[in-house]
């Protein structure tokens, strides 16, 4: 299983939110690629990037943090947050993303982002899959969609999508654990899923202690990203070097 730090950016910071919610931002460095830099020093490869404010604007914003981190780090980064035009896409590729991920775009505009998956392919193009009581959560969180989660990971299976991250809102900053229960769901359902391809899945929100990762591997998660709980040293990153 994947060891995925997370670095949110609002106003080129280091930030973490509580639920999504941009009232609870807590600037825990001003400089992101000091962070980059501390992740990539205890052996980590993966680096899961929010664009918040691109979230908030609907399109890509803290593009130069991203050129920053990639072009100064060896870190394989995914970067999402705000991308919403074939323009968006180049910026974040070309600034030296490793995967994107689109999640309002795949309920918004399912077109264009089944273009992208089409245009990159599976393996760069990841799908957003946020949970809030079972519904898709789009446009940084701030509306629910009609979408379940379930059907909604199914559809884009059958459209090829690989990589799914899903995180629960209702566990996001909260250090109360992950939803091993909606991720247990998530991968039976999808494994027995008609498109014959069964589904990578990353879980996302509430991780809180070192023990909860074997358990999210045991549940055939193939990645988790980790943020408040490595910021709020619940977490150390010789723990995580360790487990990785």
């Amino acid at each position: 299983m994947r060891i995925i730090p997370a670095i949110d950016i609002i106003d080129g910071k280091c930030v973490r939110l509580t639920k999504g919610d941009y009232d609870t931002k807590k600037v825990y460095n001003e400089n992101p690629l000091e962070v980059a830099k501390m992740f990539e020093a205890s052996g980590i490869e993966y680096l899961h990037l929010v664009d918040l404010d691109g979230a908030k604007a609907q399109h890509i914003v803290n593009y130069k943090v991203l050129e920053q981190i990639a072009s100064k780090t060896k870190l394989k980064i995914d970067f999402g947050g705000g991308l919403k035009t074939n323009e968006d896409l180049h910026i974040a590729f070309n600034s030296g993303a490793r995967q994107i991920t689109g999640g309002s775009i795949a309920v918004k505009d399912p077109e264009t982002f089944e273009g992208w998956i089409n245009k990159y392919g599976s393996e760069k193009i990841i799908l957003g899959a946020d949970s809030n009581n079972g519904k898709i959560a789009i446009s940084g969180w701030l509306e629910d969609s009609v979408e379940e989660v379930i059907p909604f990971i199914k559809a884009y299976q059958k459209k090829s999508i690989k990589y799914v991250i899903c995180t629960d809102i209702s566990k996001d900053g909260m250090l109360e654990g992950p939803s091993f229960d909606l991720y247990k769901k998530i991968i039976e359902e999808c494994s027995n899923s008609s498109s014959g391809q069964s589904i990578k899945l990353i879980a996302s929100g509430g991780i809180s202690e070192i023990d909860e990762l074997p358990n999210l591997q045991a549940l055939g998660c193939e990645g988790v990203i980790i943020g408040k709980a490595i910021y709020e040293n619940r977490i150390s990153l010789h723990q995580l070097e360790k487990f990785v």
